[in-house]
């Protein structure tokens, strides 16, 4: 699966421009997309980068990260995903970035997901909804969940977000109606983000494999 992953990741380079400074999400699709733009990063303005861990990256090629209040819009982002519907929404948080993935993705004319053939689905929830909580609210935030979903909140353990945080995983769900599920766990107090991009969907999805599809 990872050439499938190395596939859509450089595929996706060819969005870049020369003079953009390019949203750049986390994840093992998107360490390919870095490193692929390592090859331009004197064509480039620079990146904003939705984790430390893409941060680190992407300084180790000697591309400069720029912090998006001093950035403005920007014309791409490119991030990954944990699932894919045709629609192009999206389940995301896997690997606890999903807030500031949503910002840079809400900040950007063009948001390009890089997937692997297996983070296709019909309907999303097969990966568990991350939802990222104040830790004082985890607790009270879960009961919601469970009162309005009926799916199986899971708290991972151990595991901190860049912003402080914690994450609930949310087990058991049939997405059905993407974009009224996001708005309504947005409402729910303590709520930081949720995993789901549905109101913000990606505008162009490449799925890596022998064959690489672009829907």
């Amino acid at each position: 699966m990872s050439q499938a992953k190395r596939l859509a990741g450089e595929k996706a380079i060819e969005f870049v421009e020369d003079g953009m400074i390019v949203g750049v999400g986390t994840g093992s699709t998107v360490a390919f997309f870095i490193d692929a733009l390592a090859a331009l990063k004197h064509r480039i303005a620079g990146a904003v980068s939705s984790s430390e861990q893409s941060t680190q990256r992407l300084r180790s090629h000697g591309i400069e990260v720029i912090e998006l209040n001093n950035s403005g819009p920007l014309p791409l982002y490119v991030d990954g995903a944990d699932e894919c519907d045709r629609q192009k929404r999206l389940v995301k948080g896997g690997g606890a970035a999903l807030t500031r993935e949503k910002i840079i993705a809400q900040a950007s004319a063009k948001f390009v997901c890089i997937v692997d053939p297996s983070k296709q689905v019909d309907v999303l929830g097969r990966f568990p909804l991350p939802v990222e909580v104040i830790p004082m609210a985890r607790s009270l935030v879960a009961r919601e969940i469970v009162a309005q979903t009926g799916g199986q909140p899971v708290w991972r353990e151990g595991v901190i977000t860049d912003n402080g945080n914690w994450v609930l995983d949310i087990h058991g769900l049939a997405i059905t109606d993407p974009v009224a599920m996001e708005t309504a766990l947005n409402q729910i107090p303590g709520v930081v983000s949720v995993g789901l991009f549905a109101r913000r969907p990606a505008d162009v999805v490449i799925v890596g494999g022998e064959s690489i599809t672009i829907f």
